[in-house]
């Protein structure tokens, strides 16, 4: 039977979160004012020291323990349980409208205020055409 080791592999935790956070190596290494081939030895390494993961943490925005206790299954875990069909935190998320309803909206407004315009210009004239036979 076989157990499973907890991957501790610090390197590959610092990628991984690089990556999550759409940041390339040449701009970690900018922010810690090293090479990026320091970075990618960084990354390709098992064990990282305190004072480097600090500061690689700082660059990250994240913690050092949030380094050191990254988990790739708890992630997928939580985007799982986050996208799931039945969430009903998510059922209104994103609601979109027709923009050609909306449009067509406006035009039948448009219309029905026109046609008021128009029936009240009428009654202007038929107002002065009664004034006019009158005198």
């Amino acid at each position: 039977m076989e157990t499973k080791t907890k991957n501790n592999h610090l390197g590959r935790k610092i990628g991984r979160i690089r990556e999550l956070r759409g940041m390339k190596q040449e701009t970690l290494a900018e922010e810690l004012g090293i090479s990026q081939q320091a970075i990618s030895n960084i990354e390709n390494s098992q064990k990282v020291d305190d004072a480097k993961l600090e500061e690689i943490a700082k660059a990250l925005g994240v913690t050092k323990e949030g380094i050191e206790n990254f988990s790739e299954e708890a992630i997928l875990n939580i985007i799982g349980n986050t996208y799931h069909v039945d969430n009903s935190s998510a059922v209104n998320y994103g609601c979109t409208f027709n923009p050609l309803d909306k449009l067509m909206d406006a035009y039948e407004e448009n219309r029905k205020l026109y046609e008021r315009l128009l029936q009240a210009e009428k009654d202007k004239v038929t107002f002065m055409e009664k004034r006019l036979k009158k005198n």
